[in-house]
């Protein structure tokens, strides 16, 4: 069982309190349809900063990307699978999935 990280990119954002609850829901209830293969649900992403390899600092990546979670799943192909249930993608996003590799 390998760990894969889902990173957002694009969206709308809620355009009143009742969309917020309801795009709220909608992600608890595709996290609780997951189980045991959401590893961390992650968080959105705020502002961001770019450094660049002569150490240089800028305001914003270049990829825009808007937040993360983690599962566990067998292969790349099934975790991209247990994505396409996404909230995100309905919200006009996208997820890119990434396999992670353990180091240790």
């Amino acid at each position: 069982m390998g760990k894969y990280v889902l990173t957002y990119q694009g969206g709308s954002m809620p355009e009143s309190a009742e969309e917020g609850e309801k795009q709220m829901a909608a992600w608890m209830n595709w996290f609780g349809s997951l189980g045991a293969a959401v590893v961390d649900g992650g968080n959105p992403f705020g502002p961001s900063m770019r450094i660049a390899a002569n150490g240089s600092a800028a305001e914003g990546g270049a990829a825009a990307l808007t937040g993360y979670s983690i599962l566990a799943a067998d292969d790349l192909a099934s975790a991209t699978e247990l994505a396409k249930g996404c909230p995100q993608l309905v919200s006009g996003g996208t997820v890119d999935v990434y396999e992670t590799f353990d180091v240790g």
